[in-house]
């Protein structure tokens, strides 16, 4: 892979042409079932807690984590997190570094411990889960700030950041970004690259709002998303360069990823991540899946496609590594 130059949509082969029966029955329940519950919570204390609690079981009963997989929680300084390596994976030079989704308000580590211990399991590498800050508890930039904070420490800590990858879902990947944007502005060095599952990338959700009007997002309506938002940007102008994330042309970006299923709310923020930073010249293959499942990647037992497109990014994180040592050995020949 190289790090700049590329500005083609990759069609990977592991894309099937249509969702499975077993996506499309579980797309169709949860617009009866679960958008409704997301959509009638109150945004309280008691509300946010169920929020918490009912995405939590979601989570545990279609994405549990695997047997045998070792976590080892980290508290050091400001940063909160843990390490999750697969049956048989060791602490090695090389690692991911994972960044949760949640709307910057519901989910955390311990949610996506079994999406971790699956990408464990496939890569072989360690998965380091970053456990930033909630909102409404703590605002706007607390996850940013806690996201850089969980990277600088993996530098301070022995990684090179060539032997990193990033990945990240749902408003996790709108912090993967930010961390990017962030590493330019300070000359941080970049990660071998970034894998990104419906990434959030309009904090407005304007942009879903008008999908989610012609085709009802089956985990909950736009406008709950905006709620959840709104709790981590109160007193933001909705300009601000953190929060509507621009990639400069010309930029030294590490090669993206970006998966999402092709009818949920958030197709069009990944489809504009991908025309932003192809604008810009930097590397972006978009997988827009069949189905309309957010974050199906982390659902395995709800969604069969949700190991197809694990695997596709095990491909993309090994051609990353591979791509940046190479580019090490290069430069130092």
């Amino acid at each position: 892979m190289t790090r700049t130059g590329s500005t083609s949509t990759r069609v990977s082969a592991a894309v099937p042409a249509s969702a499975s029966r077993q996506a499309r029955l579980a797309a169709s329940a949860s617009v009866i079932g679960l958008r409704r519950v997301n959509g009638l919570l109150p945004r309280n204390r008691a509300g946010i807690g169920a929020g918490r609690g009912l995405i939590a079981g979601v989570m545990a009963a279609f994405g549990p984590v695997l047997p045998g997989t070792r976590v080892n929680r980290v508290r050091s300084g400001t940063v909160r997190g843990e390490w999750v390596r697969a049956a048989g994976v060791e602490q090695g030079d090389k690692a991911i570094y994972y960044i949760h989704g949640s709307g910057y308000v519901v989910c955390s580590a311990r949610t996506h411990r079994g999406l971790a211990s699956r990408l464990s399991k496939l890569t072989g590498l360690p998965v380091f889960l970053i456990d930033y800050r909630l909102a409404p508890e703590h605002r706007f930039p607390a996850a940013a700030d806690d996201v850089e904070a969980g990277y600088r420490w993996l530098l301070g800590n022995g990684y090179r950041a060539q032997d990193l990858v990033i990945g990240g879902d749902s408003a996790g990947g709108h912090l993967a970004l930010d961390l990017l944007l962030q590493n330019l502005r300070g000359d941080i060095a970049q990660p071998a690259g970034v894998f990104m599952y419906s990434p959030l990338m309009d904090l407005t959700l304007t942009l879903a709002q008008v999908r989610d009007r012609t085709l009802a997002d089956p985990m909950a309506p736009a406008h709950t998303g905006r709620r959840l938002i709104e709790l981590y940007t109160e007193g933001q102008q909705p300009d601000s360069p953190r929060l509507r994330l621009s990639i400069p042309s010309g930029a030294d970006l590490p090669p993206l990823l970006v998966q999402a299923s092709a009818g949920e709310m958030l197709a069009d923020d990944a489809r504009h991540l991908h025309d932003m930073a192809t604008t810009a010249g930097v590397r972006c293959d978009l997988e827009l899946w069949p189905g309309r499942i957010h974050v199906f990647q982390a659902l395995p037992l709800l969604v069969p496609e949700a190991e197809q497109a694990l695997r596709r990014t095990r491909e993309f994180v090994a051609e990353a590594l591979a791509a940046a040592d190479a580019s090490i050995r290069t430069k130092v020949s």
